[in-house]
């Protein structure tokens, strides 16, 4: 499914950085980048984390390159089809990507084969935040589960029969759950939906037990009392949901950690003036007090310690070993 939104920039256009020289007559009626219309890709839906940061981070971005900035949604197979789609597009500066750890360090080990490679067909830009998932039930269908132990109680009581909801097989939401019940010794039955919007409505239908979301798409949640939040799934707790523990302190679990990024990308072989650019006016933007404000209060997303294209791109070539050892200790394949 397609879905876009535009982001115009205000005022005319910035005199960007100017593209590569290119051969032949047209060389001399190159315009300066940007100078015209720039997509930021994700491959998750509308409401979803990525919806949500995409949408934030192109408005001050658009002022920056003065230019609008449309977020494209191209939702499907984990995110590998926007993912896929970006590794083949022409590098002209006019399309990134808005990844994650799921779509470019855990499909690569959780599907058997990809149709692109998740480190060498991107450019990397910036590392956007590390985020964490935190552990839901719906307090009306289980009024009994105040605090992660009564959860861990009811799993071993009844092997199998309690349920959890993801964002697709393979996502962080899926493999957090599932780290989570081989570090407490349960079983659980994994029910996948597409994309956070099914998931985390099918947790307020009463259709599944549990749900490690994303912080951010469930703070109005947790907030107003409709959802549960029972533990956070990172080393210290998130200041956005400051009262609720970590997985680690409220399930007994010491060492419990499981926290993925947002990055952006760009396609391969993107000039290197248009990629220093970019990553430039993103390392202003997220880097500014105000953005890792809303990251850290309304998202629980902790800003990146390192904005630099290199520091990106060593995130990720240990995350991919990372990623891998959980896929292989979880189980977990996708055809």
């Amino acid at each position: 499914m397609l879905r876009r939104t535009v982001l115009a920039a205000s005022g005319l256009a910035a005199i960007g950085l100017a593209t590569l020289p290119a051969t032949g007559p047209a060389a001399a009626q190159e315009a300066p980048w940007p100078n015209r219309p720039i997509t930021l890709m994700t491959g998750f839906p509308n409401g979803a984390g990525t919806d949500i940061y995409a949408r934030r981070l192109a408005e001050p971005l658009s002022r920056a390159l003065g230019q609008p900035i449309v977020v494209d949604h191209r939702t499907g197979a984990g995110g590998n089809i926007a993912s896929d789609f970006v590794a083949k597009a022409r590098p002209d500066g006019y399309l990134f990507l808005l990844g994650t750890a799921g779509t470019h360090a855990i499909n690569p080990a959780l599907y058997r084969s990809l149709p692109f490679d998740a480190m060498r067909d991107v450019t990397h830009i910036a590392l956007l935040g590390d985020v964490p998932n935190v552990l839901l039930v719906n307090p009306e269908k289980h009024p009994g589960f105040t605090d992660c132990r009564a959860v861990i109680a009811a799993a071993k009581a009844r092997p199998g029969m309690l349920t959890y909801a993801s964002t697709g097989n393979g996502a962080s939401t899926h493999l957090a759950a599932v780290q989570f019940s081989v570090a407490a010794g349960i079983e659980l039955t994994h029910v996948p939906y597409r994309g956070q919007p099914g998931a985390i409505q099918a947790l307020l239908a009463r259709d599944v037990d549990l749900f490690f979301n994303q912080v951010g798409p469930a703070l109005a949640l947790i907030q107003a009392g409709t959802v549960r939040a029972l533990g956070v799934t990172t080393p210290a707790r998130v200041p956005a949901i400051g009262t609720v523990p970590t997985i680690a302190e409220a399930c007994g679990l010491p060492g419990f950690v499981s926290t993925t990024w947002y990055g952006m990308f760009a396609p391969p072989g993107l000039p290197a003036a248009i990629a220093q650019r970019m990553n430039a006016e993103v390392a202003k933007v997220v880097g500014s007090p105000e953005f890792r404000q809303w990251l850290v209060e309304s998202q629980g997303i902790t800003p990146p310690g390192d904005l630099t294209p290199d520091g990106f791109r060593q995130v990720h070539q240990a995350d991919l070993g990372r990623w891998a050892e959980i896929v292989r200790r979880s189980g977990a394949q996708v055809d």
